[in-house]
């Protein structure tokens, strides 16, 4: 999938742009994601609660303006 690819290959330019769009991810998560979809997807569903096919939506939308 092109956006994991985007995701993985430009996560040191995009952490930060993460961690603006869901505040609730800490330095920490930040750290463990190291641009994996899986775990960014697990996060947004641990911190606010979202069901797996809407967090992945979200993160889809999100890595769609890159």
């Amino acid at each position: 999938m092109p956006n994991e690819d985007i995701l993985q290959g430009k996560w040191k330019q995009l952490k930060g742009n993460v961690q603006k769009q869901w505040g609730k991810l800490t330095n920490d998560d930040i750290d463990r994601i190291e641009g994996t979809h899986d775990e960014i997807v697990g996060l947004l569903q641990e911190r606010y609660g979202y069901e797996r096919e809407y967090a992945k939506k979200e993160l889809k939308n999100w890595l769609d303006k890159y």
